[in-house]
């Protein structure tokens, strides 16, 4: 519970098997977090193995990425207040829950951050493309849809209030890997409180199927662009 509020985490899963055990201990030690809700998204076999030695619940969402894993984690901690979504692979630390929290007191999303080179670790995977990268199609969406500032495009580690996510849910579309980006989005044209947030952002452990390679990253950057461009000109969202 944080201040009355029942509090879920997300945690979306496919090539995090080494990862994953130490991530939700992180999350359950903080003393504030209910429930750790894992999506098995067709996961590395292994998967199953060290999630068994935890408190976590697992669900499988067999459509595979990001967006369809995340959708699926919403749905099943509907009962909950609060919902953190973050990624179970080692570069964000689960102890920067308790920094986006007190945010949720007057907003009803808290996004983090990870272009804030004072809190980007050693062997973190935000060279100066990707930081750069990040923090231009963030500016792009805070002048589009005129809303607060934002620094980074990408970054997965949120925390949501469940009446933002009951408003924002009728109008996602996204199944891979820019849902978090139009996460964004939909909320920033819905006009709902938001704030972004620096987090700590450090090594991955193991491959990203995404952020491993440059030209990933970039079709992922221009995916979001058109993204951006396309939701701002949509007709009227559902609220």
């Amino acid at each position: 519970m944080w201040n009355g509020k029942s509090l879920a985490v997300v945690l979306p899963t496919y090539n995090e098997a080494q990862s994953i055990r130490e991530c939700i201990d992180g999350f359950m030690n903080l003393g504030v977090v209910d429930r750790v809700v894992v999506v098995n998204n067709n996961a590395h076999p292994d998967t199953t193995a060290e999630v068994a030695l935890t408190s976590a619940i697992v669900v499988h969402e067999p459509v595979q990425g990001y967006g369809s894993a995340i959708r699926r984690g919403l749905h099943e901690t509907r009962d909950f207040d609060l919902v953190c979504l973050c990624e179970p692979d080692g570069t964000f630390e689960p102890s920067d829950l308790l920094k986006l929290l007190p945010y949720t007191a007057d907003v009803d999303v808290v996004l983090g951050s990870r272009t804030v080179q004072t809190f980007i670790f050693s062997g973190a995977n935000m060279g100066r493309f990707l930081r750069h990268g990040n923090w231009a199609v963030a500016k792009l969406a805070e002048v589009l849809y005129d809303t607060v500032s934002l620094s980074d495009a990408g970054c997965t580690f949120r925390v949501i209030s469940r009446r933002a996510i009951d408003v924002m849910s009728p109008n996602f579309r996204g199944l891979g890997s820019d849902f978090g980006f139009e996460m964004m989005l939909v909320a920033a044209r819905l006009r709902l409180p938001l704030v972004q947030l620096p987090v700590r952002y450090k090594e991955r452990v193991g491959l990203s199927s995404v952020t491993g390679s440059r030209a990933k990253a970039v079709v992922l950057g221009l995916q979001m662009i058109v993204l951006c461009v396309r939701l701002r000109f949509a007709r009227r969202l559902s609220a």
